[in-house]
């Protein structure tokens, strides 16, 4: 079994990774477990990068206590306080962006410039939670009742359970626990099996800061395990918020479970994301963002471009352009940032690719460049595949479903209200964008007649969200929202006050109750 080349074996050093990890930590202190071995490949090269410990129930309850003894103490920081703390996150994660970022790429297979941005991202929802940790604001209220006084406050819900997936296997863990820390929560992060390593240099980064300033270590877990932890944590009513990111499938698992338990879930799921082109768009600026939509990641973000829904009057002239466009494409190693696209996570994902070609073809789709797993020199690792574009209609049941691959689909159409409806009629509701230079044309698609989905862009791509605005879709995107707005409202609790300074004792609505 090959190893990493000495730059990333370096890499690994400096973010403390070892050759062989285990899968559970609190704070500093990582945790014996007895599970199942597991070894982290690259996508990119088919090298072993290093072995991780499972974490087993055993290490969970320990997690899970640990958490609970830290929010009794951390409830308490003023807000302001646990911003700085999360401010000196910030400054560390800038210490370490390049060595991080790497990582991510070469275990993900996204290329480097994405796995420096993921960092970035990191980064900057530190710099956002700084600035909420000074406005979890409440409103006040006019009573009905003279000399009373009301308000409402925010106060912390507890701890919160984050699972994340591969496609980002940092970045969407920073996104909710930037904000529950400011929040006064603590957290425990369950990351996917297949980018595990990520998750450790994490836990290695951040939890020095905590200790440094005093910080009961059960403020940050760490549990890297199977689908039988995640399910301990979607049913455990000690975590009264979980947020999972991953497919419809899992998401209805967990939001079943937390349900049933009446406890809360912010869910991130799938996503089948279209781009309306109508026949006023600058193709200067489509051609650009519907490519790396559906190719940026090898097509496995949420918010990928599966759909094209192309105007008939210059659908034939976007599809020659796209055409050349996919005939610059350089597919080969992520960390050769000449190149446009990576690999896919592993093989399983390869096959799910080839299984949605065979369906494609089966239900009468037309290739205009046809996808194929690469091969020969560069390609080693089985992993790379080739963008492919298929000529569809929008009803077909493979394009109702999402390939987390880069396979893009075009749809052709007569009127906006056609391609709106067309956009809308599959299961997921995420991202979702309109290339225009008519004003009327997408304030229709913005309006309540116009897209479902959680994001609505106007003359960019449907991937590339900004931490600002928060971020989520919905039916089976699942409806959560994190990052921006006032997503920090879902890791906590509302509270509702009434104080009387009267002599009185005036009851609402009027009502007499006289002894």
């Amino acid at each position: 079994m090959s190893t990493p080349s000495s730059d990333m074996t370096k890499i690994l050093k400096n973010l403390g990774v070892e050759a062989s990890n285990p899968g559970a930590a609190i704070g500093s202190k990582w945790l014996p477990t007895k599970g199942e071995v597991i070894t982290s490949f690259s996508p990119v090269d088919g090298k072993a990068i290093a072995e991780v410990r499972l974490a087993d129930a055993d290490a969970y309850e320990k997690v899970v206590r640990a958490a609970q003894e830290a929010f009794l103490e951390w409830r308490l920081v003023p807000a302001p306080q646990r911003g700085e703390i999360v401010r000196q996150i910030g400054l560390e994660l800038r210490k370490h962006k390049d060595d991080l970022g790497t990582l991510v790429s070469y275990e993900m297979g996204k290329s480097l410039q994405e796995g420096l941005g993921e960092v970035q991202e990191m980064i900057d929802i530190c710099d956002f939670a700084v600035g909420l940790s000074r406005q979890l604001y409440g409103l006040t209220m006019h009573s009905e009742r003279p000399l009373h006084r009301m308000y409402e406050q925010w106060h912390p819900l507890g701890i919160v359970g984050i699972i994340s997936a591969f496609n980002f296997p940092v970045a969407v863990w920073a996104w909710n626990s930037a904000l529950a820390w400011v929040c006064g929560d603590v957290c425990i992060w369950k990351p996917s099996e297949k980018v595990p390593l990520s998750a450790i240099a994490c836990q290695k980064i951040v939890q020095g800061i905590f200790e440094k300033n005093g910080v009961h270590p059960g403020v940050c877990g760490l549990i890297v395990g199977d689908a039988e932890i995640g399910k301990k944590m979607a049913n455990d009513t000690r975590v009264p918020l979980v947020s999972a990111t991953g497919s419809t499938r899992m998401g209805k698992a967990v939001g079943e479970a937390v349900g049933r338990r009446l406890g809360k879930s912010i869910l991130e799921l799938g996503g089948n994301n279209a781009i309306i082109i109508t026949e006023n768009a600058d193709l200067n600026i489509a051609i650009p963002g519907a490519v790396f939509g559906a190719v940026g990641t090898a097509g496995q973000r949420c918010t990928s471009t599966r759909r094209l829904i192309i105007h008939e009057s210059i659908y034939e002239d976007l599809k020659q352009r796209l055409q050349s466009a996919y005939g610059q494409l350089r597919i080969g190693s992520p960390l050769d940032q000449n190149n446009h696209v990576g690999p896919l996570i592993d093989k399983d994902a390869v096959q799910m690719y080839e299984s949605a070609l065979t369906k494609i073809a089966a239900e009468g789709g037309k290739a205009v460049i046809a996808g194929e797993v690469l091969s020969g020199p560069g390609y080693e690792s089985g992993c790379y595949v080739k963008p492919a574009i298929y000529e569809v209609k929008n009803d077909y049941e493979i394009v109702c479903h999402e390939t987390f691959a880069p396979i893009l689909y075009l749809i052709k159409y007569s009127t906006l209200e056609e391609a709106i409806a067309m956009q809308n009629a599959v299961p997921q509701g995420l991202s979702s964008a309109i290339m225009t230079t008519n004003m009327r044309e997408s304030e229709l698609f913005l309006s309540q007649a116009g897209s479902d989905c959680g994001i609505a862009n106007v003359n960019i791509g449907t991937s590339g969200a900004e931490i600002g605005g928060a971020f989520g879709g919905e039916k089976e995107t699942g409806g959560g929202r994190e990052s921006g707005s006032d997503a920090w409202k879902a890791y906590m609790r509302r509270q509702t006050n009434t104080i009387n300074y009267s002599t009185q004792l005036p009851l609402a609505q009027g009502i007499k109750f006289e002894l």
